[in-house]
């Protein structure tokens, strides 16, 4: 038996919370932690020890990415068994990979931008509903498909603002357009959406001529850090803190406070972590450069160095857990169509990303919240939540 098969033999054994079976190069099968296996790991061939203690999140992403790993079964599963294993090495040293901080300046924020958003609307449309929604939906029952989902995330989200007609709303990051088309539709408000990529810009644009809504909407392709001598009652940003980077938490709060009027409110979606600096190397790498996972109490904390009142704050991590296994469940139903113009390392990547966030929401190492915040004191605010929804 080589040196490396000793090592992985030893290591496998605390991997897992559930019972597993692992084939070996060799051909050798091993069971670990009793009978009823849930998963099988099939490892083709070695991946070299020093990677797997020095980063296990990227050899293994990597590993599984070049077919050097095989899983049989449910990956997300996989995942989740690895990630419940509170004091395997997985959880001591990987997760919580200090990222080498890359610095985000306005140049480096488009490209990683279109790192991820500019691989093309094809690929987005064959596994997001057909809002083309990116992000985090709202389900009421378990049973709502998930465009019916994004529509109910878009009523919640909007409905937190207590928008009132002729009102003015700028949404930083605006995806595909569907919040601030929504806004001009159901709340008659004057609605500003920015994005720094082109592909979004193009279709919002489409989208704001075909709806007829030019006098209320507009979309910019600008960084939000270069918008200048306008102001807002209301901000909205979903989905894309995640992008700016630790030092460039502290700049997104203050252009916030300096776009909004005295008195504005503002919403911001994201997902957060539950310490400072946690930070995933494979998804830092292969998903997201120049990503990084802000923690509650961070963002809680540069709201009060801006004077700014926190109203309310929700968490949705569940469904986030249900809203990307309907992305893993569409992405497989749509292979025959992806492998057209996709190869196979890109496919599993994408595999592994999907399947590998839901098990990270559903085990709690991440979470997503809304902040609900206002730019000094506004006592007109209702008292209760109940206005938030009084037009579900």
């Amino acid at each position: 038996m080589s040196i490396d098969k000793t090592f992985y033999r030893n290591f496998m054994k605390n991997l897992f919370t559930d019972p597993c079976e692992v084939r070996f190069w060799d051909g050798d099968v091993v069971n670990y932690g009793g009978d009823g296996a849930q998963f099988r790991i099939n490892l083709n061939e070695p991946i070299d020890k020093t990677e797997v203690m020095s980063d296990l999140s990227l050899a293994f992403g990597e590993g599984y990415m070049q077919k050097k790993i095989d899983i049989e079964g449910s990956v997300q599963k996989v995942i989740e068994s690895l990630y419940n294993k509170q004091d395997s090495y997985l959880h001591k040293s990987a997760y919580v990979k200090w990222a080498k901080i890359i610095s985000n300046n306005i140049r480096k924020s488009k490209e990683n931008v279109q790192f991820h958003y500019d691989i093309g609307n094809n690929f987005y449309r064959l596994w997001l509903d057909e809002t083309m929604t990116y992000s985090c939906a709202y389900f009421k029952t378990p049973e709502d498909s998930l465009a019916q989902a994004q529509k109910n995330k878009v009523d919640h989200t909007l409905g937190k603002l207590n928008l009132k007609p002729g009102q003015t709303l700028l949404d930083i990051g605006c995806g595909w357009g569907e919040l601030i088309l929504t806004a001009a539709k159901n709340h008659q408000v004057k609605a500003l959406g920015i994005t720094l990529s082109s592909e979004q810009y193009t279709r919002v644009l489409e989208r704001i001529q075909n709806e007829g809504l030019k006098d209320l909407v507009e979309v910019q392709l600008v960084d939000y850090r270069e918008l200048r001598d306008r102001t807002f009652d209301r901000v909205l940003s979903v989905g894309m803190i995640e992008h700016v980077g630790k030092e460039h938490l502290e700049e997104y709060f203050s252009a916030v406070k300096s776009l909004l009027n005295e008195g504005g409110v503002s919403l911001l979606h994201c997902i957060t972590s539950n310490e400072e600096g946690g930070m995933n190397s494979w998804i830092n790498k292969y998903i997201f450069p120049g990503g990084y996972i802000p923690a509650v109490q961070e963002l809680v904390k540069l709201m009060a160095e801006n004077s700014f009142h926190l109203k309310d704050l929700e968490s949705l991590r569940e469904h986030y857990t249900q809203t990307l296994e309907h992305w893993a469940k569409n992405f497989e139903e749509a292979l025959p169509l992806i492998q057209k113009t996709k190869d196979e390392t890109f496919i599993r990547m994408w595999r592994l990303y999907l399947n590998s966030c839901a098990a990270s929401f559903h085990c709690g190492n991440i979470d997503i919240h809304q902040f609900l915040f206002s730019k000094g004191v506004n006592n007109s605010w209702p008292m209760t939540r109940g206005y938030m929804y009084s037009h579900h």
